[in-house]
């Protein structure tokens, strides 16, 4: 049998056992809707967590950022796993024994406001959209390698599968389905690796083959210098950041995660305030696994690739090479004429991604109407790293198609949890807070599954026409995360003077400042400006990294706004206390 065959029955098994969890788990309330009836236990919870995180970013992105930035990508593995130390010590227990169903739900109790309800509601969808419309792009580029069907088509297919557990089992059938979907992604994430493993340096544990050395006697990394020095790029195992922007996008990716709705929604769905952490450290468990893996497929896929098209005539590339020409993934201008690849430090490209025409060159090879002056020939979008990792390494076709079946589960897993956070911010924090409080159960779940389906509509059609901000911004929904909800989460916790008028200057100012960065930086404005360079950056501050200073400044607005308004009602303080205190002390004290 051949990848694609491979490739539907896999897909084909994974999706009839989604499609079977999500009719066992139909939810028949709103709290079965929106927290799975607070009964989860803390390892099927710890499970889905780690799921709905590893989003197609991880699996597919990540190590492929890694293999293109080499030391610097440490950064996404210290603060993604990191955030979650947060979490488990600072928010989980906390906002579980609060008691609420969503994120905006905690806001505005605590800040006893609508209008502060209302923001929290905004900085959720702006996150969420933006986060799923790159999960649905992920799903119609898998659907359409693997499968060979259109882009649009894939994401159609993902955007129905989707729509079967989100709106019948709503965070119930999505939490046990994300179970199922964490086992069949670390499952197709960790073959491969341990594959390619043994193949490259004979240890059969990633982690340990990465640091070992090859076949050839010399340590990998050591070997992956050499390549890297020898094609004019920097040493892999050296770092350009300086050390204020390691640190800053660190600490926003850590605070980003510890903010984002749909993690910590997760928290609301276990019985008890102890589960709460205890499915927090069981998340980060099964998270590490995924995140320890990623440099060693980076390391392996970035030597592999190297070593397979640096200086091949184009006639003698493998088929991989070809197919994935097709994706837009990667691409090849013969610009000296000899027939051969140059992959050399340097842009190959004008733009970022290559325009082809319709012609074909003398080689063969798809023909680039964007190539730059600099004498680089190849193209490769780092989203290639993982996903074509077992074909370049000449693994199994059952191997390859599994990859497939992985990746689809981390995007719609993700994609899932995203689309809950938007559906029930408008039945929910909208409809049942605002506009309808004495909405019935049944009406308010209607609701919910109608908002479903735009939700769905809408993130699809980001998925098929992506504005060309979206794929720049979906990397910085942590850094709004962070600007946004972070701060008004962790002072509505620690500080009882804390009140509405702060919070919400402080959200509306964070989330603005975020914004307005990541456009003039990253995006320009709508066409009317280009993104500023590098040396123009704020505090030599990266886009990625300045989630953290605007973090800080919400903290401080709020700080200072709340100390110069009235403070907090005496129930207020007091409910804020009370969450502090494990259950029973009181009574223990007054003994």
């Amino acid at each position: 049998m051949g990848v694609q065959v491979w490739t539907w029955i896999l897909v084909g098994i994974t999706f009839a056992l989604y499609f079977g969890i999500a009719f066992w788990a139909r939810a028949g309330s709103t709290k079965d809707f929106y927290v799975a009836g607070g009964g989860v236990s803390p390892l099927a919870n710890g499970l889905a967590t780690a799921a709905d995180w590893m989003s197609a970013a991880s699996f597919i992105s990540m190590a492929g950022i890694i293999s293109f930035s080499g030391y610097d990508g440490s950064v996404f593995l210290m603060g993604w796993t990191g955030g979650y130390v947060l979490l488990a010590l600072l928010l989980a227990p906390y906002l579980r024994k609060f008691g609420k169903f969503t994120v905006p739900d905690f806001i505005g109790d605590r800040y006893y406001s609508n209008a502060a309800r209302t923001v929290a509601v905004i900085c959720a969808l702006i996150v969420s959209f933006t986060y799923v419309a790159g999960q649905m792009r992920g799903v119609g580029i898998v659907f359409s390698q693997f499968l060979q069907v259109d882009i649009t088509v894939g994401v159609i297919i993902g955007m129905a599968v989707v729509l079967v557990f989100a709106f019948l089992g709503g965070m119930k059938g999505i939490t046990y389905t994300q179970v199922a979907q964490y086992c069949v992604l670390i499952f197709a994430f960790m073959v491969p690796a341990i594959f390619i493993s043994i193949q490259m340096t004979g240890s059969p544990v990633p982690q340990f083959g990465m640091g070992s050395k090859g076949t050839d006697g010399v340590y990998l990394l050591d070997k992956l210098d050499d390549l890297h020095t020898q094609l004019g790029f920097k040493a892999y195992t050296s770092g350009s950041k300086s050390t204020w922007d390691v640190f800053a996008i660190t600490l926003a990716l850590m605070v980003g995660t510890a903010g984002l709705p749909h993690v910590i929604v997760r928290f609301f769905t276990v019985p008890k305030v102890k589960d709460a952490r205890k499915s927090a450290g069981l998340a980060l468990l099964f998270i590490a696994i995924l995140y320890t893996t990623a440099p060693a497929i980076a390391v392996f896929s970035r030597t592999n690739l190297i070593e397979t098209v640096r200086d091949e005539s184009y006639t003698n590339i493998p088929e991989w090479f070809k197919n994935w020409e097709n994706t837009g993934l990667i691409a090849w201008i013969d610009k000296n004429a000899d027939g051969k690849i140059q992959y050399l430090n340097g842009q190959a490209l004008d733009g970022k991604t290559p325009k082809f025409t319709e012609e074909r060159g003398e080689h063969g090879e798809r023909l680039i109407t964007n190539a730059s002056i600099h004498p680089n020939e190849l193209y490769v979008d780092r989203d290639i790293m993982v996903l074509a990792n077992p074909e370049i390494a000449k693994l199994p076709d059952w191997v390859i198609a599994l990859v497939a079946a992985g990746g689809l589960a981390a995007a719609l897993s993700t994609a899932a949890g995203l689309l809950l956070v938007i559906s029930t911010s408008i039945s929910h924090d909208l409809i049942k807070k605002q506009i309808r409080p004495d909405i019935s159960d049944s009406d308010e779940l209607k609701i919910a599954r109608i908002s479903i389906i735009v939700a769905i509509v809408i993130a699809g059609l980001f998925g098929i026409y992506p504005p060309g901000f979206v794929a720049a911004v979906v990397a910085l929904a942590f850094g709004l995360a962070a600007a946004s909800f972070f701060p008004a989460i962790i002072l509505g916790i620690f500080d009882k003077r804390m009140n509405k008028e702060g919070a919400i200057a402080g959200m509306v100012i964070g989330t603005l400042l975020m914004l307005f960065y990541m456009v003039r930086f990253k995006t320009g404005l709508i066409g009317v400006f280009d993104p500023l360079p590098e040396s123009e950056w704020w505090f030599g501050t990266s886009p990625e990294g300045f989630g953290t200073i605007a973090m800080l400044v919400n903290v401080v607005v709020s700080v200072v706004i709340s100390r110069l308004t009235p403070a907090p009602s005496e129930a207020v303080q007091d409910m804020v206390e009370s969450i502090r205190i494990p259950s029973g002390v009181k009574q223990a004290a007054s003994h």
